[in-house]
């Protein structure tokens, strides 16, 4: 049991609680302990990719943290929270309404290299203790603005007024027609000039990219205040909805012992890497953490590999090839 399970993570659960229903459901089976991590935070208040590595996937956890994401989310227009989110308390309002018209025109500057502050309400670190932590105990919380990369922002396409995706469902593939629309009414979407109370985007992201403060700051780009009532992560790195799994469907492949036919190879995580095909000479050489010489391959990282095992990433430089991690399978 070495690779990825994909949760497509309900609302209200933690990532650290998707990573306990991955261990129960290895002990349901009885596969015997490995490690269990997950591949990046997913707030509480969000659904959807939750990648949860096991056994030596562990070990590619961290770059997961630095993969592109996408999210669907939902700005709601006119009241801004503590927390930037429907789980805090407002502390801004405004009456005004901005049309799709001109939110399809703002997003352009926020498309590309940004500098956008993180919420108080995260998980950075401020002098030591978490940035939450402090703004629940009262204390103002002063986080320095970071560069992040929007690769692309766009009005979520073929839902109805201001593109809302439904919340009731944990599925999209659960809606129903009237629930995409909404009422049940049929109707194109919203009049391009017509105010909106909401809108849902879709938004490819570089690693550290906060959403809710992408929200707030269109929200102010209009002249008005938001939150997100509404965030999806529908992709992370390689892994997206297609190969995600309820939390219900976990825990009845783990007592039927069949995780194995949901557990994505590790080699997965690493799709954008080459393979190295090695001999059982250099593999055991690397396994012993030695350097190869001559080696015909142009500078870069690479999955090394004995027969289709995985035996270390590695980066090649001038035809000598060293350990970045190595795999004990």
């Amino acid at each position: 049991m070495h690779g990825w399970i994909i949760l497509d993570k309900p609302l209200g659960l933690g990532s650290t609680q998707g990573v306990s229903a991955v261990k129960r459901a290895l002990r349901a089976g009885e596969y015997g302990k490995f490690k269990v991590g997950h591949g990046g935070t997913l707030d509480p208040l969000a659904t959807g990719v939750l990648p949860i590595a096991v056994g030596e996937a562990t070990k590619l956890a961290g770059r997961m943290l630095d993969s592109d994401k996408v999210y669907d989310f939902t700005v709601m227009f006119g009241v801004q929270t503590d927390t930037l989110d429907a789980e805090g308390v407002p502390v801004a309002t405004s009456d005004v309404l901005p049309t799709l018209a001109a939110v399809e025109a703002v997003l352009a500057q926020f498309t590309g290299p940004i500098a956008q502050v993180p919420p108080a309400y995260s998980a950075l670190k401020v002098n030591g203790a978490r940035a939450y932590d402090l703004a629940r105990a009262g204390e103002e919380v002063v986080l320095a603005s970071r560069n992040v990369t929007v690769h692309s922002l766009l009005r979520h396409p073929g839902l109805g007024p201001g593109s809302t995706v439904p919340r009731a469902p944990e599925h999209a593939e659960e809606w129903t027609p009237d629930q995409v629309r909404g009422d049940g009414v049929e109707r194109d979407g919203p009049l391009p000039h017509s105010p909106l109370d909401e809108v849902t985007l879709t938004a490819h992201v570089s690693k550290g990219t906060y959403i809710r403060s992408l929200a707030r700051d269109i929200a102010l780009a209009l002249g008005t205040v938001g939150h997100v009532t509404m965030l999806r992560r529908t992709k992370a790195g390689p892994f997206d909805l297609s190969s995600a799994i309820s939390l219900d469907k976990l825990a009845e492949l783990g007592h039927s012992r069949a995780l194995d036919d949901i557990l994505l190879p590790l080699r997965v995580a690493l799709d954008d890497i080459p393979a190295l095909s090695l001999t059982p000479d250099q593999a055991g050489a690397l396994r012993q953490g030695r350097v190869l010489v001559g080696i015909a391959a142009d500078d870069g990282q690479y999955f090394a590999e004995l027969e289709h095992v995985p035996v270390a990433l590695v980066e090649v430089e001038d035809g000598n090839v060293r350990i970045v991690r190595g795999f004990n399978l």
